[in-house]
């Protein structure tokens, strides 16, 4: 095809001398065969590189119509790659993961308030009186209180029930390990010590679990 033919020609696939069923390999290469034949001719350039861009959404959009299937390898106009799907997260799909996920809470500030205040003051109350009778007053009070604010949330008294003890448990555990290894100091006894492990246990799953 010669300049002239070139220039009247408004079909792309005639202008880059190809059959419209050719291969994106056989366009590319027709492409700058005819981008080499013509160095110095910005005019022809820009139609060549029209032309190009113009069978490419022509492929494109028979693709999306379903007409052709295109090679996953082809680039678009400026090198533009199609963005490959993500991999799924085998640690992020895992289902004891999951499960933990469901189990968690994001309080508010009103929420976070109320249980701080609560605890804050049975804490203090257990710590002023000093002696194992107040101390479980104290801590039958904030069971209470705990099983009640769980509760509200899920509508699960047994599973409130469960959390709560094993956080009464477990801040139990925490601070009698604390009081023998002798971290607690000359000023806390090992009933004050496992009032306030007990109680920052509720406050943190009162406050952070369902």
């Amino acid at each position: 095809m010669n300049k002239d033919q070139f220039a009247m020609s408004d079909n792309p696939y005639e202008k880059l001398q190809v059959p419209e069923d050719a291969s994106f390999e056989q366009i590319k290469d027709a492409r700058d065969a005819l981008l080499a034949a013509h160095p110095g001719d910005e005019r022809q350039r820009t139609e060549i590189e029209a032309a190009y861009d113009a069978i490419l959404m022509d492929r494109l959009r028979q693709r999306q119509e379903g007409k052709i299937k295109v090679p996953e390898r082809i680039r678009y106009a400026e090198q533009l790659n199609e963005t490959a799907p993500a991999k799924p997260n085998p640690i992020a799909n895992h289902p004891a993961l999951q499960w933990w996920q469901q189990q968690l809470d994001t309080p508010n500030l009103r929420g976070i308030t109320i249980t701080s205040t609560v605890y804050a003051v049975l804490m203090a109350i257990g710590l002023a009186q000093a002696n194992p009778d107040t101390l479980a007053l104290v801590l039958s009070l904030g069971i209470g209180f705990n099983l009640v604010w769980l509760q509200r949330k899920e509508k699960r008294l047994g599973r409130a029930f469960s959390i709560t003890l094993l956080a009464l448990i477990l801040g139990t555990v925490i601070a009698v390990g604390i009081y023998q290894l002798g971290l607690a100091g000359v000023f806390l006894n090992v009933d004050q010590l496992v009032g306030i492990g007990v109680f920052v246990a509720f406050w943190f799953t009162s406050n952070f679990l369902r």
